[in-house]
């Protein structure tokens, strides 16, 4: 769901895929200290899960 709203909204971003990746894997747990996906990070913010509304307000959409 995040991706396609990235999508639909023309925001860039840069997917890892943290099943394949163990450095991507750890520093996402460094970070949230979770293990759910997705983990979007804008600026410094860290947001755990799909929050459209969220996204919405920090991307200014």
């Amino acid at each position: 769901m995040a991706k396609e709203f990235f999508t639909e909204n023309k925001v860039e971003y840069t997917e890892h895929d943290v099943a394949a990746d163990m450095e991507k894997r750890n520093e996402m747990i460094e970070k949230s200290g979770q293990m759910g996906v997705p983990v979007i990070m804008i600026g410094s913010e860290l947001i755990v899960g799909f929050d459209e509304d969220t996204l919405r307000e920090k991307l200014g959409l």
